[in-house]
């Protein structure tokens, strides 16, 4: 019996599928199969009752899987003490990131990362939100980056920065000549959202809900690019984080207009699983993201 053997057991216990236990570790669905029928045949027990309607882990598989956590995290740990001694920094980091963050602030994040720690290898996802919490709940990835985090007592949570908010109007919008304005003047507008589930559509829900201001939605997308993308064409006004529109400012094709209300920001974090034991290279990654966020101050 090998580690891998048992990590695959947890993986699948943990996500519940075999597709996804099968990436997480490189290997094809076949191989999960054989893996756990070898440990079944090892332990003389039926650990997964294997059904199409629901994945359930038999009493046996249950003792395994809690037996096996211990084991893999002993050996995580060993392997990353070893790591630190030898004072190498090399491995993999997946990375689950929502569309925003990967395409606005991780970009240059990486280059530096990957100039200091050439050795290690970055796979980065884009996600929307509720999957990088999956992701990262399920050991699919090490890492998620998502913007508003939500509180999980199987999550830690490293706060990075605070983006703020701005009003983005196409140029020829009347409201494009103004500097800032209060939020009551956008009453009424035709405004471009995001779709309900999103954490900042969320909050921006409840931001106009306090100062008493109604827009009228015409269009709802899953990311920041298609929402600017609407906006260009004056198709509506919209409020997105000031971060994420820098090219089409210099560009000219959008222009953001501060909100005197008070500050509005978007809150970004970094989320990973509390029992996941983090290598010298994941605690690395970090650490440049919560300085790189600091820089940014």
């Amino acid at each position: 019996m090998q580690i891998e053997s048992l990590k695959v057991f947890c993986d699948l216990a943990e996500t519940e599928s075999f597709t996804k236990a099968a990436q997480i570790n490189g290997v094809t669905q076949s191989a999960v199969s054989q893996q756990i029928s070898s440990l079944e045949r090892q332990f003389k027990s039926l650990l997964i009752e294997r059904s199409k309607k629901k994945f359930r882990l038999t009493r046996e598989g249950q003792v395994l899987y809690e037996y096996s956590k211990q084991i893999i995290q002993t050996y995580d740990a060993l392997h990353s003490q070893l790591q630190e001694i030898k004072d190498i920094i090399s491995g993999t980091i997946r990375v689950a990131t929502i569309y925003s963050i990967g395409l606005h602030d991780l970009p240059p994040y990486i280059k530096r990362f990957l100039k200091e720690y050439p050795t290690v290898h970055v796979h980065v996802e884009y996600r929307r939100a509720n999957s990088v919490y999956d992701d990262v709940l399920g050991n699919v990835v090490d890492i998620g980056l998502v913007a508003y985090p939500q509180k999980d007592p199987k999550l830690e949570i490293v706060p990075l920065r605070k983006d703020p908010l701005v009003l983005i109007t196409h140029p020829q919008h009347p409201l494009a000549k103004q500097k800032s304005l209060k939020l009551k003047v956008i009453a009424g507008q035709k405004f471009i959202g995001f779709e309900p589930d999103i954490p900042t559509r969320k909050a921006l829900d409840k931001i106009l809900k306090e100062h008493d201001v109604h827009v009228e939605h015409m269009m709802e997308f899953d990311n920041i690019e298609t929402v600017k993308r609407a906006v260009e064409i004056d198709a509506g006004i919209s409020i997105v984080p000031l971060s994420t529109i820098s090219q089409e400012i210099s560009k000219q094709t959008l222009i953001a207009v501060q909100l005197e209300d008070g500050e509005f920001f978007r809150p970004l974090a970094a989320i990973y699983k509390k029992s996941k034991v983090l290598s010298p290279a994941m605690r690395q990654f970090l650490a440049l993201l919560k300085e790189a966020a600091k820089e940014t101050h």
